[in-house]
């Protein structure tokens, strides 16, 4: 007598389950592979980000292009040596000798300029230097020196970092003699050498994105500004995908684009903090 290899009704369902399971499955994959796709790293400053800008520009970048983005924040010279590693699309930084040495390389594909602010020099409203007014950096940095007045460092090869010691040496000031007395090293962000310069009323260089959105800070003031050598210019770069093939090329291109865009800008220029802009729009049209 034959056999009747035909399903019952359970069986059918089972299979019909397991089916529909698979099916879920795979559309979970091709969702989760479709996210992948759709997201970027991003290597940048910490005053980017401790400035509280990217808050401001990322959700409207990710409604536009439903792009996510994904922030490392650390000093200039360590964002730009991730993206020579390959682990970040694009690098958002501001060390303009150090961008255009990353684009030498071939590290990266091109560098746009997308904005900039100025450093600031803050410190004690005590003012050991006598320094409150001035306008020349150089000058003032002298005259910290002479003092031995405290003096809170970055020390973290970020752009801030850069800048500070590109002006104690046209100031003509040998920093060693006063490394571990007077000239303090942080190796740390913006915000928590701000923090160092607040509990120990020193000095320290700044820029004025960070230092507006900065609350803590103490018996600390800024005291000298508007230099013309205290511009501070942030640049963008796609990390070189023929050099790392991970690179996610079109999205990262996308994020660039938008922040040179005149929707960019503009989203730029609305960062306010009690009123006050932080960063100023200079992308090339």
């Amino acid at each position: 007598m034959a056999t009747d290899r035909r399903l019952t009704p359970q069986p059918r369902r089972r299979l019909a389950a397991l089916a529909g399971a698979m099916l879920l499955a795979a559309g979970l994959g091709a969702a989760g592979a479709a996210q992948a796709q759709t997201s970027i790293t991003v290597a940048s400053t910490t005053s980017t980000e401790q400035s509280g800008l990217f808050k401001h520009l990322l959700p409207a970048f990710e409604s536009k292009t439903g792009i996510q983005v994904k922030v490392v924040a650390v000093g200039t010279g360590q964002a730009l040596d991730i993206g020579r590693r390959g682990d970040a699309d694009v690098v958002f930084v501001h060390d303009a000798k150090a961008e255009e040495k990353f684009i030498a390389e071939g590290a990266g594909v091109k560098r746009f300029e997308v904005m900039y602010n100025d450093f600031v020099l803050a410190g004690p409203k005590s003012d050991p230097a006598k320094i409150a007014g001035g306008k020349d950096i150089l000058e003032a940095l002298r005259r910290i020196a002479a003092a031995g007045a405290p003096f809170a460092s970055r020390a973290d090869r970020s752009g801030t970092h850069a800048a500070e010691l590109r002006y104690w040496q046209a100031a003509g000031v040998d920093l060693a003699p006063g490394k571990g007395k007077w000239y303090k090293e942080t190796g740390s962000g913006m915000g928590p050498t701000l923090n160092t310069a607040a509990g120990m009323n020193a000095y320290v260089l700044t820029d004025r994105g960070t230092w507006l959105s900065f609350r803590n800070r103490g018996d600390l003031a800024i005291l000298v500004e508007g230099d013309k050598r205290l511009f501070n210019q942030y640049g963008v770069m796609l990390v070189n995908p023929q050099k790392h093939p991970q690179v996610k090329k079109e999205a990262g291109q996308k994020f660039i684009d938008w922040l040179v865009s005149a929707e960019g800008q503009a989203t730029i220029a609305g960062y306010k903090v009690n009123g006050e802009q932080l960063f100023f729009p200079n992308a090339a049209h």
